[in-house]
């Protein structure tokens, strides 16, 4: 069965130099615009309880697809057939009036979500106890920091269950406790066979939750299919651009809590887990700039993790990239089988050993991250903590010096 259906749905936008060429364009009859497409005609059909990864560079046509999917934009081509009820979370303040308190924020997007009101109050325990904002519920929204808008709306969108989920970079706004909880949402969408269009430039979160991805370019589809090769494929249309560097952090990275918000106790956005403290080593050395040998250097990592008891045990990952960003290699507990343990206090200490490292010459970062039990959601991460500086010996070409074996013998014929 299917969820949606784009038939040669696009949208255009007329764009004018002036604020009088539009009403000269209609006194003259002669055309004084351009027009852009933000999505050209696309053919798209979306079956039911898939989940759709949608990719690309900013201004590629992402959150306009969405909004033709939640009507809230019209195609200017084509047409948007949608079974089944929406819940969208596509942009800040959409359906909200930032004048009016929270509790009567809900009612309203429910009336615009076409909810009942005795539904809507049915639900709205449920949905104050996920939003977390306390007493902030009968305050003005226009008082509500960012991130507490964003658990109200998350909330208000998901707890009608709506068949159709469509999100749009909604869960890179908000605390690390929240974003858990609405990832663990998420994936109770899933579980339960709903259909989700998942927009994000989290790659790795896109492959790792979705079925289907599909790549927008200019307004176009530039890919789609099963999402290791179209993120593959977008990765290496990335590879040209040049990306921002960062500084190298110090020896240890401690991780600083984020910055409190107004509203809720600062205990509410705590982050269910984070890391202590990552030291990087080679050969006994310990620094932020390490030098290493080719086939002789052990790189190691040290991690020290708190985690709250009511959480399952985490998980970790580092990965080692180039200094223009593109990872080399990678290695994760869960991936590798490893449980991670912690003791009564929440804390917990992984060591991860590359013996004999096979990098060639070259300059290289190490990242380290700690994730959830499914090696999905980020808790903290410690970006560039340390650089290293890899030396070798001979003319061997390319990343890495693989393991091989050589046959030679005289050729009788």
């Amino acid at each position: 069965m299917t969820a949606i259906r784009l038939a040669g749905a696009g949208r255009t936008y007329a764009i004018y130099s002036h604020p009088f060429d539009r009403l000269l364009e209609i006194l003259t009859k002669r055309p004084r615009r351009r027009e852009i497409d933000a999505l050209r005609p696309t053919d798209l059909e979306v079956p039911k309880g898939q989940v759709l990864g949608l990719i690309g560079s900013n201004g590629a046509g992402k959150s306009t697809l969405l909004k033709l999917i939640a009507a809230t934009l019209s195609p200017s081509t084509g047409e948007v057939r949608v079974a089944g009820s929406v819940g969208a979370l596509l942009e800040l303040g959409g359906g909200f009036h930032p004048d009016m308190t929270g509790r009567d924020n809900v009612f309203l997007k429910g009336a615009i979500m076409g909810v009942p009101r005795e539904e809507m109050r049915s639900r709205y325990q449920e949905i104050t106890a996920f939003a977390g904002i306390g007493d902030f519920m009968d305050q003005p929204l226009k008082t509500y920091s960012s991130g507490m808008f964003m658990r109200l709306a998350f909330a208000v969108a998901t707890c009608v269950e709506p068949d159709i989920l469509l999100i749009d970079e909604a869960l890179s706004v908000g605390d690390g406790a929240f974003a858990r909880k609405s990832f663990d949402r998420i994936m109770q969408f899933k579980a339960a066979g709903r259909t989700i269009l998942f927009c994000s430039h989290s790659l790795y979160q896109v492959e790792a939750i979705c079925d289907r991805v599909v790549w927008l370019d200019r307004g176009a589809v530039r890919g789609d299919g099963e999402p290791a090769a179209v993120v593959a494929a977008y990765n290496d249309f990335l590879d040209g651009k040049s990306r921002p560097q960062e500084p190298v952090a110090a020896v240890e990275a401690v991780a600083a809590p984020p910055e409190p918000e107004a509203g809720p106790p600062p205990s509410s956005g705590r982050r269910p887990a984070r890391l202590h403290r990552v030291k990087i080593s080679a050969d006994g050395v310990v620094g932020p700039r390490l030098t290493l040998r080719t086939g002789e250097s052990d790189l190691e990592i040290q991690c020290e993790f708190v985690a709250d008891s009511s959480i399952a045990n985490p998980t970790l990952a580092a990965t080692i990239a180039r200094t223009d960003g593109q990872v080399v290699c990678s290695a994760g507990s869960r991936n590798d089988g490893v449980v991670l343990d912690r003791g009564a206090n929440g804390r917990g200490r992984v060591g991860l050993c590359f013996p004999r490292l096979a990098l060639l010459k070259g300059t290289y970062v190490v990242n380290v991250y700690l994730l959830c039990e499914h090696a999905i959601h980020c808790y903290d991460k410690a970006l560039m903590v340390a650089e290293l500086q890899v030396a070798q010996k001979g003319l061997e070409q390319g990343l890495v010096s693989l393991p091989r074996q050589w046959q030679v013998g005289p050729d009788d014929g």
